[in-house]
């Protein structure tokens, strides 16, 4: 099969597409016929081992694997012995974020594990971007003790989580101010966000209203410098560790005291974020953002383009193309 491999840490260079042995299902797995995958923020994170503390999970001088892909899109290509509840044809949909090798024509993990049905009704690419964003979105929503109806700034509001969260939120009746470049605003207005906000124009940290909680999906903002947008009750929280990782101190620190609070949104259940995607896709309640498609033999430039950081979305790879 073909699939894109690494035997070294670094940029889009250590890349490359190779033909590999096909994987065998062993007991309890499926075989998936990858038709898509997206190269995501977590993608990234897995190629270069940034930060550093990801090597303790991913290997300390090297990568264990040289398959590099965290989500995906396909079908049932054939099952392993004591598989239960699947059988070949099935389209189905997972993410593993400490990597599954999706950047490959086909891919094994295990039935109980993070798959699921693919929604009736849904395309390829609508389910595959639908995946990694969105369950660090809920993430966010989980973390922060959101509930339905409260005034929510998403600050980096156009990427992969930020697109999501701002759906999430809006389905669940939030006023949304919605930070972003100039040039997307009007895709933060279709996305359902009540107020837009060039970032470029205006400093998060000058901006005069007052919210229920803060989420930064792109890690570019400090609690210090968002604080004066909550109330005693408010709570803020990063994709990232922050300066020095105080997104990680803060947490602890924030409730030895009065005030707003700060939370680190570690995800949580894999398959829970599936299923949930799953009905909303169904229904027709969310909308992903798909910025551009490349083929895998260009996955060099896929991951060149999304470590620009400038990305509107998700970056879809067609794998059966």
């Amino acid at each position: 099969m073909r699939a894109a491999t690494r035997t070294r840490y670094g940029g889009p260079d250590v890349l490359s597409v190779r033909d590999v042995p096909s994987p065998d299902p062993g007991p309890g797995q499926l075989l998936v016929r990858v038709h898509a995958t997206t190269v995501n923020r977590t993608d990234c994170a897995l190629l270069q081992a940034r930060p550093a503390i990801m090597r303790l999970v991913t290997g300390l001088r090297g990568p264990r694997s040289p398959l590099l892909g965290t989500d995906f899109v396909g079908e049932v290509a054939s099952v392993g012995p004591e598989v239960s509840g699947y059988a070949v044809g099935d389209r189905v949909f997972g993410f593993d974020d400490s990597g599954l090798g999706s950047q490959a024509q086909y891919l094994t993990i295990d039935h109980d594990g993070n798959v699921a049905p693919m929604p009736e009704g849904v395309t390829d690419v609508e389910a595959v971007a639908s995946i990694e964003g969105a369950h660090y979105a809920l993430a966010f929503l989980a973390r922060t003790h959101y509930e339905p109806g409260m005034r929510v700034c998403v600050y980096g509001a156009t990427g992969a989580i930020g697109s999501a969260a701002v759906q999430l939120l809006v389905d669940q009746g939030s006023d949304v101010i919605a930070f972003g470049p100039g040039d997307q605003l009007d895709l933060l207005r279709g996305l359902g966000a009540t107020t837009v906000v060039d970032h470029r124009s205006q400093d998060v940290a000058t901006y005069e209203d007052r919210v229920d909680r803060v989420l930064d999906a792109v890690g570019k903002t400090t609690f210090g410098a968002t604080r004066h947008l909550l109330g005693p009750e408010g709570r803020y929280a990063s994709s990232e560790p922050g300066p020095r990782g105080q997104n990680l101190v803060l947490p602890a620190v924030t409730r030895l005291r009065r005030g707003p609070r700060v939370d680190f949104p570690l995800p949580g259940n894999i398959r829970a974020s599936l299923l949930h995607m799953s009905r909303l896709l169904s229904e027709g309640r969310f909308r992903p953002v798909i910025d551009r498609h490349y083929p895998l033999d260009a996955v060099r430039d896929a991951y060149a383009y999304v470590l620009t950081g400038q990305k509107v979305g998700n970056v879809v790879l067609d794998v059966r193309s």
